[in-house]
Parts: structure tokens; C-alpha cells; sequence
């Protein structure tokens, strides 16, 4: 054991100070009282946590959450394994495109994001102008300022951001099946879907759990895009956990530090058990099979 500390030293100390001392200043800011200039007063107990729980917005953010996380995994999902499934064939023009697809997770989701604040502007946004010309619409939509529009428009951001990564995932999955499984079914009379749903859908199960989970940890987490499309837009209506956190403690009337750190604790438990309940159902389902 001690002949591989030196080793595992580094690695170690990365996950001290990177993981461990964080979350546990996370827990003893949940814990603490703090002034409106963020000076620590003393222990606050479980106080922190009851106000936190006791908030009037929680129940529409935790709402909110649950709206932004389903709908932007499960189109990315959907959107990405049909990608997949393109890139996967020989056409002409393939790596460019491949290239093409790559670039939206490439690039900073503060900048992706305020390039959508352009395209969805009110007065001077491509894609107001386009559905007017069009004439889908006689005037225009104020996407990030209706509230029936802001959590769809901001949907479609985080889909667009997070499709690549999943795309390139399942991608891999698909090339790692071996063709002599598809040449068997196609000689035994397989038709097409019989094929995908028998065959290509449980291989790449493995993928698709690796693209499902890491989309979840990162669209639940996913900051900027939401504060960036809804900076604009006062109080919580459009709020996940993340930017509630953000905003307890540096916008709200509150300023409340200890419970935005209470906020993020929550916020850790909530994943962890959201990613686990998901684990372990993919596990429930591989013993039945």
C-alpha cells in the first residue's frame, strides 16, 4: 500500500482539494449565518435548510427543473441516436459534416447562448424575421420574454448544445457493433426494424446509458444557458435549481448566502439521486433480461 502512495499522491490530493474541501465548505456554509455582505455571524443549525424548503418559488423551481431536464435529454436523446444513425452511413461530404456537427459543443455555451439571444430578439431577431416572411406568424414573438415561450426557447438551446456529445457517444456505440451480427439477421430474413429493435437498440444499450447520465449531470447543472437566455426576466418564474441557487445569494431581495449553500447541497443530493434511481433501473432491467 505505501509503495503506491507516491503514485496515487497526486491524484489524491486533486480529489482533496477539488472535491472533498469543497463539498465540505458547501456543508458548513449550509450551516452558517451570513450578513447581506457575506460575512460569516455564527452557526445557523438546520435553519438555513427550513428556510430553503419553505420558500414560496421551490415548488415552481423544482417544477421548472423537472420541465428543463426531461424535455432537453430526451429530444437530445431521440434527436441524437437518428444522428447517429446518419453519420454512421458512407455519403459524400461525411467528415465535413461530422466536423460541422462537432462545433456547437466546441464552442462556449455563453457565447452559443447570446448568440440565441440575438436570433430570438423581438425586434431585430433572424428568427422573427423569418417566420413573418414565411408567414407562419403576422407579428412577432417575444421568445424570452413570453412566459409561455421562454422555457421552450431555452429547451431548444440546451438540445442544441448537448446533441453532439450524445451524437458522437451513441456514434461510437453503433460503429462498435460488429457487421457480421447484421449480415446473420439480414440472411435470416430480418426486415429492417426487426433489425434496429432486436439488434442495433440492445447493443448499444451501453452507450446510451453513458449518454443518458453524463446528459442528465450536465443539463441539471447547466448555468449558463439558462442565465444567460433569462437574465432578462425578473423574479423565479423561469428558474431551475442552479440559477435559484445563483440568486438567493447574489440577486434576491434575500442575500442569503447560507441558504443558497443549503440550496447546493440539495442540489448535489438531487442528482446523485436521480443518476443512481437511473442506474440502478437500467440494472433492474439487464438482470430481468
Amino acid at each position: 500500500m505505501l509503495s503506491t502512495l507516491p503514485w496515487l499522491g497526486p491524484a489524491l490530493m486533486l480529489i482533496v482539494g477539488v472535491v472533498l474541501y469543497p463539498a465540505y465548505e458547501l456543508v458548513r456554509a449550509s450551516l452558517s449565518h451570513y450578513s447581506i455582505t457575506g460575512l460569516r455571524l455564527g452557526d445557523a443549525g438546520a435553519t438555513n435548510y427550513t428556510n430553503l424548503l419553505q420558500h414560496p418559488e421551490l415548488p415552481t423551481v423544482l417544477a421548472n427543473t423537472a420541465v428543463w431536464v426531461l424535455g432537453v435529454v430526451a429530444l437530445t436523446i431521440v434527436i441524437s441516436l437518428a444522428l447517429a444513425q446518419f453519420l454512421s452511413k458512407e455519403f459524400l461530404g461525411r467528415r465535413a459534416v461530422r466536423w460541422a456537427v462537432i462545433v456547437p459543443w466546441a464552442t462556449s455555451l455563453v457565447i452559443t447562448s447570446r448568440l440565441f439571444t440575438l436570433i430570438y430578439d423581438y425586434y431585430h431577431g433572424i428568427l422573427n424575421t423569418l417566420l413573418m416572411d414565411l408567414h407562419v406568424t403576422s407579428h412577432p414573438i417575444d421568445f424570452l420574454g413570453d412566459d409561455r415561450w421562454t422555457m421552450p426557447s431555452m429547451i431548444a438551446v440546451g438540445v442544441f448544445a448537448s446533441i453532439p456529445f450524445s451524437a458522437y457517444v451513441i456514434l461510437a456505440g453503433l460503429n462498435s457493433i460488429p457487421h457480421d451480427v447484421f449480415e446473420a439477421a439480414r440472411i435470416d430474413g430480418a426486415g429492417a426494424w426487426k433489425t434496429y429493435r432486436s439488434i442495433t437498440l440492445p447493443l448499444l444499450r451501453p452507450a446510451l446509458v453513458v449518454a443518458l447520465v453524463l446528459n442528465i449531470i450536465y443539463v441539471f447543472n447547466s448555468f449558463p444557458v439558462i442565465w444567460t437566455l433569462n437574465d432578462r426576466n425578473p423574479g423565479f418564474a423561469h428558474d431551475t435549481t442552479i440559477t435559484f441557487m445563483y440568486k438567493l445569494a447574489f440577486k434576491s431581495a434575500e442575500r442569503d448566502v447560507g441558504q443558497a449553500a443549503a440550496a447546493g447541497v440539495f442540489n448535489v443530493l438531487l442528482i446523485l439521486v436521480a443518476v443512481l434511481v437511473y442506474l440502478r433501473t437500467v440494472k433492474w432491467q439487464e438482470a430481468d433480461n
